[in-house]
């Protein structure tokens, strides 16, 4: 019998997969310098694929070595956990779902850049609260965690895939006066999402605020929109 791989086995792969050029790279783009939004956080150098790939071969990692490795300091460690754990939630029960959810919600302080929350709050959080009450995320949509804010929304995500625009349109009218471009780009992708589902209730939300909205998050939310329509919203 194959022995099972082991967290172990897994780090000796990100060693040999790490690439001191990307890592630069990525440090830059993920505005990992002093006063950014990154600032502190650790790369390796290993791209998206090559994470995804490493989540599929070490999918059956227990839960305690995946929160283990959520509290890394390498970028690439947090994010290929988060990989790990979307790939267990879709298989798993409702026990273990909501044993995922919770020690999630519990770390949101280690899911600390846009990529990390993007990869796992629209299908983990959303995902959990699909048929649930969703009174959590207008408590995290007014916290002073930016990411905490961005969990919020972008979880939102799963129930527009379902048609279901309620809680993506109210938390999106909460954000409208935040500060960070970060959330002004999650909110514009979302009303963009409901608008290729529904544009008339898209543009009706951006009738009733686009003189007032971030210009990054109007220009998100009108992105796919013919160019008549685009220079109306964006002329205040």
């Amino acid at each position: 019998m194959a022995c099972q791989p082991s967290l172990h086995d897994m780090k000796k792969e990100f060693e040999l997969l790490a690439d001191p050029k990307k890592a630069i790279l990525l440090s830059r783009f993920f505005k990992t310098g002093r006063g950014e939004y990154g600032e502190g956080d650790v790369f390796l150098g290993i791209m998206v694929p090559e994470q995804k790939m490493l989540a599929k071969k070490y999918i059956g990692l227990p839960l305690d070595d995946l929160f283990g490795l959520l509290k890394s300091k390498i970028h690439e460690h947090r994010l290929t956990a988060l990989f790990i754990l979307v790939l267990k939630f879709k298989e798993a029960d409702d026990l273990l779902r909501e044993k995922i959810y919770n020690i999630y919600l519990s770390n949101t302080g280690h899911i600390n850049n846009w990529d990390l929350v993007d990869c796992s709050a629209p299908k983990i959080v959303g995902g959990f609260l699909l048929d649930r009450k969703r009174d959590i995320l207008y408590k995290m949509v007014k916290s002073e965690s930016l990411w905490e804010r961005r969990i919020a929304v972008l979880s939102t995500f799963m129930f527009i895939s379902k048609n279901d625009f309620t809680d993506s349109l109210r938390l999106s009218a909460i954000l409208l006066k935040d500060k960070h471009d970060l959330i002004h780009k999650a909110v514009g992708w979302m009303l963009r999402e409901i608008g290729k589902r529904d544009q008339d209730i898209e543009e009706g939300f951006l009738k009733r605020h686009y003189r007032t909205m971030p210009r990054t998050m109007l220009r998100y939310a009108i992105e796919r929109f013919d160019q008549k329509k685009k220079s109306f919203y964006m002329s205040k």
